[in-house]
């Protein structure tokens, strides 16, 4: 049998009905990391389980954590648009998103409510799906230690804080975890943020403590 090469990454997942003729611009700039996922069947995707997340944010190896290859496909081709039409990511984060007129904060850490905000990730890890992924996003820096990806004691503590008032009264303890992704993983490096997973959170908790918010990954095409 006539051996067959493998697809180019960009047709990967893809119905042959609609491979495009050449690669998509928004997948040229992709870097190895990516251009491997997208190029990866779905089918040989494995999701993370629970305790696998726990185990990664425990080690601080949250690079672990990678989105579905066709999550990641119509991730870069929803970001590529965005830029076109609001500047920057951040730009649309901060006017749609979290609609704020300013990001300056009233106050100190998690002071004022005005100064938080949760909302669902819009492109959430391929994780196992009873896995709530949220994102807490704040007017007032999280503070790392100088020239490493760590938060100082100071900034961990009032996360720690925040993250037992809000969701350990709802959630089991040990079905809540947070993390801060490395500086070089952020995909907004602009507006400060931290993620928050939940496992089989009750689904009205999440509504209201997000007041109804729905990623934009199951709005969009």
């Amino acid at each position: 049998m006539p051996h067959e090469e493998p697809l180019p990454f960009w047709l990967v997942n893809v119905p042959r009905d609609q491979w495009p003729s050449e690669c998509p611009e928004f997948l040229k700039e992709c870097g190895e990391k990516d251009r491997r996922i997208i190029g990866t069947p779905d089918t040989e995707f494995t999701r993370l389980t629970w305790d696998e997340v726990t185990e990664f944010t425990r080690i601080n190896r949250v690079d672990k954590f990678h989105r579905v290859p066709s999550d990641l496909r119509r991730y870069r081709q929803y970001t590529h648009r965005l830029v076109k039409e609001y500047g920057s990511i951040m730009n649309f984060i901060v006017n749609e998103r979290l609609s704020w007129t300013t990001v300056t904060p009233k106050g100190r850490p998690f002071e004022f409510e005005d100064d938080v905000k949760i909302l669902c990730n819009d492109w959430p890890y391929g994780l196992d799906p009873k896995i709530v992924h949220l994102v807490i996003w704040t007017k007032f820096d999280l503070e790392d230690e100088p020239g490493t990806d760590e938060l100082t004691p100071v900034a961990r503590k009032e996360i720690e804080d925040f993250v037992h008032k809000t969701f350990c009264t709802n959630v089991k303890p040990e079905h809540v975890i947070w993390f801060k992704n490395w500086r070089s993983l952020k995909s907004v490096h602009a507006v400060e943020h931290f993620h928050v997973m939940l496992y089989d959170p009750d689904a009205d908790f999440i509504k209201t403590i997000t007041n109804g918010d729905v990623p934009m990954a199951d709005k969009v095409a």
